[in-house]
């Protein structure tokens, strides 16, 4: 394999695959408000919260971690102020105590925080601003959860760059194809991977069996361990619901995400961890066909796009479909029926924001992803023309991203439109 190409693909796990507490978007506003009052140097008296449409959706209903339970944009932004450590970027919440928890709860009662939305900016666009009397600091995220790309004190920018970024690698990630994945899982050196892999199948090992063990949310995971018994499909989808139960229910375990998501990064890793239990795989095996999955479900979601009103549990289960199908020894063309079969069956799932509901759509998407296993193995697949299917794999993964980033645009402004009451609903069709 190219050597450019190796490294690049290395270094996109590398970067993606990384460690965050609770759920990405309210984990992104506390740290931009405690990055900002970082800078400010001092405990603000207010603080402003301006964002997009895609983080309000995403943070509206999900438990902020370290919280005792709470909810929402101003819990998020007062606690990182409070508590939050923004050194440890997507672990910023790590630290918390229950005397911090106390405090939020204070200023959110005196109303010290307002939010805004944003018009015409990334899909993933959040500004801090905290203030002191006539002191200010504010800081802007775009484009990725950690991505500073401005800062601002009392009128003197300290930072405007909106194409930094955070990760000293840059990585190409329109360089992905579906066969040089699968080379790459070959030939990769086991030792340039295992310790990124090993730390995916920890974390999210670890949050799944909470999620099992105890009452989050609406208890998907362990309703279907108990009702649907315990196949492999099933403690597959199980598995994967229950690291979501837990996650969204304000876990404060970490897990390892993938495309800026810890839903996706369990949906992407913890199916195939189950079949690799199953079939008694080498850890190597496991570790191999982790890169295929991780890297099918970044692949897919680099068309489109951070944020969407797409379900990003669709993209990661395709990858874990992919993953298990490369496990079993199947071929490229497999593989690539795998993602077909998925995208033929469940894309298009939609996004209304981070909540408990999100462990049910893991479910189903990964449930689909068996099926499109089993149908590949067989060479049976859904055929070009048929729907938003193409002759081409890569043709295929295009003209389901440009649905998700393009066609589904005005899909999003509605959802956040209903879920901010501010939709007719009952409006004559």
């Amino acid at each position: 394999m190219d050597s450019a190409l190796y490294e690049n693909y290395l270094n996109i796990l590398k970067q993606e695959l990384v460690p965050a507490l609770g759920c990405t978007e309210p984990i992104a506003i506390a740290y931009a408000a405690a990055k900002a009052r970082q800078i400010l140097g001092e405990f603000p008296d207010t603080v402003e919260m301006l964002l997009s449409g895609n983080i309000i959706k995403n943070v509206k209903g999900v438990t902020v971690p370290n919280s005792g339970g709470l909810k929402g944009i101003d819990v998020a932004a007062i606690l990182g102020i409070v508590g939050g450590n923004a050194d440890k970027a997507l672990e910023v919440l790590s630290e918390v105590t229950p005397k911090d928890i106390a405090l939020t709860k204070e200023l959110i009662a005196k109303n010290v925080c307002s939010c805004s939305l944003v018009q015409n900016v990334d899909n993933l666009y959040i500004t801090a601003k905290v203030i002191k009397g006539g002191h200010y600091a504010s800081v802007t995220i775009e484009h990725q959860h950690t991505n500073v790309t401005h800062i601002e004190k009392n009128g003197e920018v300290i930072l405007d760059n909106p194409y930094r970024s955070d990760n000293i690698t840059t990585v190409d990630k329109s360089k992905l194809a579906v066969k040089d994945i699968l080379d790459f899982a070959d030939q990769v050196k086991i030792e340039d991977v295992q310790p990124i892999l090993d730390r995916q199948i920890k974390l999210n090992s670890a949050i799944s069996q909470e999620g099992l063990d105890n009452n989050y949310g609406a208890q998907i995971g362990k309703t279907l361990m108990h009702v649907w018994g315990k196949s492999v499909t099933t403690r597959a989808c199980a598995r994967a619901a229950a690291g979501s139960d837990a996650r969204m229910g304000g876990c404060s375990m970490p897990v390892v995400i993938n495309s800026g998501s810890g839903n996706q990064g369990m949906t992407v890793s913890l199916p195939v961890i189950v079949f690799a239990e199953e079939w008694e795989v080498s850890h190597e095996k496991l570790c191999r066909s982790l890169v295929v999955s991780n890297l099918i479900a970044i692949h897919q979601k680099y068309y489109i796009g951070s944020l969407s009103a797409y379900c990003g549990a669709v993209s990661a289960a395709c990858g874990a479909g992919a993953g298990i199908t490369y496990m079993y020894g199947g071929t490229y063309q497999q593989v690539s029926l795998t993602i077909i079969n998925t995208l033929g069956n469940v894309g298009g799932i939609v996004c209304d924001g981070a909540k408990p509901s999100c462990a049910a759509k893991i479910a189903s998407s990964v449930d689909a992803a068996l099926m499109a296993f089993q149908l590949s193995i067989q060479n049976k697949s859904f055929l070009p023309g048929e729907g938003i299917i193409k002759d081409d794999i890569e043709e295929t993964i295009k003209s389901m991203g440009y649905i998700g980033r393009v066609g589904m645009r005005l899909t999003d402004t509605e959802i956040l439109n209903v879920m901010i009451d501010q939709a007719d609903i009952n409006q004559d069709c």
